[in-house]
């Protein structure tokens, strides 16, 4: 090993060490656990939704929510594709 990589390793080493010793308190040690990735965002039909993946590579990567399909789906209208029924998770809260 060069002495730049070492001194790289070294510095990379103890960069470490101080974020391994950061304080986390105990209400963001209980929030971390107690996390949930589910959306609980009420959404109205005429809303613009941002979308994780547009349906196809010409399509906009935003759509307006129709009206709800079901209790987790919504059928939307996707500019530069048309109408589709999406999952909630296939958008942004």
């Amino acid at each position: 090993m060069t002495s730049l990589m070492i001194l790289k390793w070294r510095k990379l080493m103890s960069l470490q060490a101080v974020l391994d010793y950061v304080p986390v308190s105990s209400l963001e040690k209980t929030s971390a656990i107690d996390w949930n990735p589910v959306c609980h965002i009420t959404y109205d039909r005429d809303t613009w939704v941002k979308l994780v993946q547009p349906p196809s590579a010409y399509a906009f990567d935003e759509a307006k929510l129709i009206c709800q399909d079901s209790s987790t789906t919504w059928i939307v209208w996707v500019p530069d594709h048309g109408e589709v029924t999406l999952d909630r998770s296939d958008f942004y809260c």
